[in-house]
């Protein structure tokens, strides 16, 4: 089975679209540092939500440092969904 590829950023949450239609997505591509790009995008957002590996460590489960940028300077609530 060939996967179709995708060609532009607009194409990229498509098949999330069709089965989320009411959840409004905005693809974009900023320049420039993530978190500060990403904390600027998301001040009136009702959700942030941002990714983290899973990394195996001895002293637990450790966000990188977007991940830790959002959750000590957003003004909207932050979900971290880890994933591997």
């Amino acid at each position: 089975m060939a996967h179709a590829i995708i060609t532009t950023l607009d194409e990229m949450p498509s098949p999330w679209r069709d089965r989320f239609a009411d959840v409004h997505v905005e693809p974009r591509a900023p320049i420039g540092q993530a978190a500060a790009q990403i904390l600027h995008a998301a001040t009136d957002a009702a959700l942030v939500v941002v990714g983290r590996r899973i990394r195996r460590s001895d002293f637990g489960g450790r966000n990188g440092p977007i991940a830790h940028a959002l959750m000590h300077h957003s003004i909207s609530p932050v979900a971290v969904v880890a994933h591997d």
